[in-house]
Formats: C-alpha cells, structure tokens, sequence
C-alpha cells in the first residue's frame, strides 16, 4: 500500500467554499423567533410579575396622589414603562450573564450570523413579552386615577423604542458583567432607578437626581407618554421624547452588539 506522501499519489482534492454569512435580518428573524419559542414557558410567569409590580405600585401611590394630578400622570405613565424596564433591563442583563457564564456564547460564535442579529433577537424577544402587561397597567392606572383612554395607542411607539433603549443597556450590562452575579445586580438597580426615576414628578426631585434623571432612558419614554394624558397635548414634545429614545436605543443596542463581540470573540 503507497504512503500518503509518496510520490505519484494524488493530492488530497481541495476544500470547498465555507457557507456564505447570514444577512443581517433573516439572522434577526430565526434568533427572534427560537428566542421567542424558547421563552414562551416562562411568558406567564413574566407577564404576571411585571404587571402585578406595576399595578400594586399605583394602587399605593393612589393614597397619596390626587386623581387627574400632574403626579398622577407621572406615576401612571413612570408604572407602565416600568413594565418594558423590568422586562427588557432587569431580565436581559440576567439572561446574558446566565448565558456568558454557562458559555452560552460560544455557540453563537460559531454560527455564521452577525453578531447584531442575536443581541436585537433576543431583545426584541423579551421586550415583545411586555406589550400585555404596559397595556393592563396603563388601563388600570387611567381608571385609578380618572386619566382619559383616548391616547393610549402612544404605548405602541413607546413601548418599541424604550424598549430598545432598555434592552441595549441590559444586554451590555449583562456582557460586560465580569461575574453572572453582578450582572443580575446591575440589572436590578437598573430597574430600580426606571421606578424611582420614572414614578416620581420631576417638579419633586433635587437638582442631582434631575440630571440622573435625564441619563435614565425610559425617562423619555415616560415623558412622552405622560404628554398625552393632558388635555391639549404637545404632539411636537411627544415627537421630541421618542426621537431621544430612538437614538439611545441605537446607541445601546451598538454598544450591546460590541460587548457581545467583546465576550464572544475574545
């Protein structure tokens, strides 16, 4: 029998061309949708949670807080994207930590998609799971606090955009969390900072918080949908407010895409 390398034995035939790279969205598209499926075990446990927070925040604000106020704007609207927060923020920052530590990543690292796929997959995921919820707290609190329905449709521009800011910043703090158990911290005081932050008026907090404030940014998804709770709402404001919180959430959703090369590539 001939060894391999003797001469007159034919070459080993050459390797054929690598599978070509997933486009961006029919990546997004298949991750979304295993994400999704992956989820929905959990959808009602969630859901139930994040509503029952909410809600039970509004009724004990209701003792202190006149209806049809100012705060009472504030909390209704800072309650129902608290929703997005403790969905998108809270639980992301979980989920990619949990996913970093379990070596998780490198499993997608192999995958011929672009990393920009699995971090919007997934956010738009979790952050699909709040839409019942911000809706059932906004119906309640309107009821709570005599606040009119009318507007409401607004959650459908305000619950995607912030929900995108939120996520981007979830998914980044949970990538770039050294320890599993610190991005599970990071994630809670997130959320903590969307409720203290969002619920109370502006008019109420000293000059430092305001400016924390302003770096939160559900905060302008809060603004936005509190805007038309008034009886002549200034649409151009409402406009302004989803205008920051899409490009924070292009932001943070870059700079999630980026931890995520960071942690898986490295």
């Amino acid at each position: 029998m001939p060894l391999a390398g003797a001469a007159g034995a034919e070459p080993a035939p050459p390797a054929g061309p690598l599978a070509p790279r997933a486009r961006l969205f029919p990546a997004l598209g298949a991750v979304y949708t295993a994400q999704l499926s992956r989820a929905r075990v959990a959808r009602i446990p969630l859901l139930f949670v994040a509503t029952f927070q909410s809600v039970g925040i509004m009724v004990l604000m209701r003792g202190v807080v006149g209806a049809g106020s100012g705060a009472a704007r504030a909390v209704v609207s800072g309650s129902s994207v608290l929703v997005v927060a403790f969905v998108a923020l809270n639980l992301l920052a979980q989920y990619f930590g949990q996913l970093r530590a379990a070596g998780g990543l490198d499993t997608y690292a192999t995958l011929p998609v672009p990393p920009a796929s699995v971090v919007l997959g997934a956010a738009a995921a979790y952050a699909s799971f709040t839409v019942p919820g911000t809706f059932v707290t906004a119906i309640a609190g309107c009821a709570l606090f005599h606040l009119p329905f009318a507007n409401l449709w607004v959650l459908l521009a305000v619950v995607p955009l912030a929900g995108a800011a939120l996520s981007g910043l979830g998914a980044a703090l949970g990538l770039l969390a050294p320890r599993q158990e610190l991005a599970t911290l990071a994630g809670q005081l997130g959320m903590s900072a969307a409720l203290l932050l969002g619920i109370v008026p502006p008019g109420n907090l000293p000059a430092p918080i305001g400016w924390l404030r302003d770096l939160m940014p559900s905060t302008y998804g809060v603004q936005a949908f509190a805007a038309t709770f008034a009886p002549h709402p200034d649409w151009t404001g409402v406009l302004a407010d989803l205008s920051v919180c899409a490009g924070v959430g292009v932001v943070s959703l870059g700079l999630a895409t980026w931890a995520f090369r960071r942690a898986a590539y490295r």
